[in-house]
């Protein structure tokens, strides 16, 4: 009866998605304008989680306690349902606040608050990362709940409120209540799959420290062409200095800002055969960019990239002849766990003092750093996963050691020492964080499936 009652379970989870309930729930969520990134997105931030998460998990059985913290702008909501202290506890995790709306930036003129269907596609703010993943889990759960009238393991699900923004206060909250979350495994849903024909699993996620490069050369700006060849000119210094620390072809020149012994061979065994590819919607991959003999996929999980995320200097919108006198750029490393993320910034410091370059400010940008983390591929949970998942779609699922973004995936296994593994219902194509955030419906609808088979197995397991 087992094999039964799993497809019962999984025929009751797509049956939601088929009989529109699923969609109406998402909708509900996308309407509500969780920028976390605005200074005026405290109300609906608290609206997400008291007037919608509470309700769903109420009706699931579980009990909801929010928590909030100084330096967070939104609530936290801890939703628990123990059914035996002995049994497992699963941490669930999901975020409901989103990047701004870019309203007016969306395809056809989309209201990004309302969820649209466009050829198979739901459009909408949130429904990659990360509404439409924790919702696909809370009604996994729910079909697992009503079909074996039990889950078979203890919940103990966490909807913060801003994530995007760093998820200020979410690692003193952890280690301040470190038994109210206590628990054995997180199963959770954030990022885009390998592509969107093959289920993913990943065991952790890279880091990632943003920081400041500065130029303060004087007090104001002096014409061209009276003072051009005697004074230095910031922007021309600082793109000087970017490339001391990443070179023409984007290989990082600091050797602290890299694996210091390359990639450990057990994450190259599990990378090996795997590409990347963001479909027809994603962009053309340039295989001269990157760090040199790494396969596409070694670069994005196995290895560090540097970024310029912004690179400002003079009046860009109305440029005249004088020598600025003032240049910034926003700067972005993304790491592995085999980089000291503490030392970034000392380190850059000193290379840049080597090369001349000392009067370059290098400052941290936020606060909040999200650390790297990778749990061990051949883990026992991970085979039950991979069996689970493999079981549901009879496709092999990817088995990547960490995500190739950043999560707050560092506070779940180092404060709370949980193993983590992640099933993403996205793709790489979902155009997160920018105009025409989109998921492919199917996506969601195989994501029920597979998440109501995988935690029917977890109470088997």
């Amino acid at each position: 009866m087992k094999p039964l009652s799993r497809a019962a379970a999984i025929a009751r989870a797509t049956d939601h998605f088929d009989d529109g309930s699923f969609r109406r729930d998402l909708a509900a969520r996308v309407a509500i304008p969780t920028e976390s990134q605005s200074a005026t997105s405290g109300p609906a931030l608290a609206e997400y989680i008291h007037g919608n998460m509470i309700p769903a998990f109420t009706a699931m059985g579980f009990t909801n306690r929010v928590l909030t913290h100084p330096k967070s702008k939104g609530p936290f909501l801890l939703a628990e349902r123990i059914e035996d202290p002995a049994l497992l506890t699963v941490f669930g995790y999901g975020h409901g606040d989103t990047v701004l709306g870019m309203e007016g930036r969306w395809r056809d003129r989309l209201d990004p608050w309302a969820l649209t269907e466009i050829d198979g596609r739901w459009y909408g703010r949130g429904v990659a990362d990360n509404k439409g993943q924790h919702s696909v889990n809370m009604a996994a759960l729910s079909a697992v709940l009503a079909t074996r009238g039990k889950l078979g393991f203890n919940v103990r699900y966490l909807i913060e409120t801003g994530e995007e923004t760093g998820s200020p206060g979410l690692r003193d909250l952890c280690a301040q209540h470190t038994d109210a979350f206590k628990a054995d495994l997180l199963i959770a849903s954030d990022g885009p799959r390998l592509s969107a024909e093959r289920p993913t699993i990943f065991l952790g996620a890279r880091g990632a420290l943003q920081l400041n490069l500065t130029i303060n050369a004087r007090a104001g700006g002096h014409h061209s062409g009276n003072w051009g060849g005697l004074i230095s000119n910031p922007g021309i210094v600082l793109a000087h200095a970017i490339s001391r620390i990443v070179g023409a072809n984007g290989q990082i020149r600091i050797p602290e800002l890299v694996p210091k012994n390359g990639i450990p061979p057990s994450v190259r065994r599990a990378l090996e055969g795997l590409v990347v590819d963001g479909g027809p919607d994603g962009p053309a991959l340039e295989p001269w960019w990157g760090e040199p003999g790494l396969t596409g996929a070694e670069k994005v999980f196995g290895w560090c990239n540097f970024e310029v995320l912004a690179f400002e200097t003079g009046d860009p919108k109305a440029p005249v002849n004088a020598i600025p006198p003032r240049a910034f750029a926003r700067c972005q490393l993304r790491f592995t766990v085999d980089v000291d993320h503490t030392d970034v910034i000392p380190a850059i410091k000193r290379h840049l003092a080597r090369e001349g370059l000392g009067m370059v400010e290098v400052t941290p940008a936020r606060d909040e750093v999200f650390g790297a983390t990778r749990l061990d591929p051949e883990d026992r949970w991970v085979e039950v996963a991979r069996a689970s998942l493999q079981a549901t779609t009879g496709i092999k699922p990817a088995i990547l050691p960490n995500l190739g973004g950043a999560l707050p995936n560092d506070i779940f296994a180092d404060v709370l020492g949980l193993k983590t593994i992640w099933v993403p219902h996205s793709y790489p194509g979902c155009s997160q964080h920018a105009p025409d955030e989109h998921v492919p419906a199917v996506l969601f609808r195989e994501g029920l499936a597979i998440m109501a088979g995988l935690y029917w197995d977890i109470a088997d397991a």
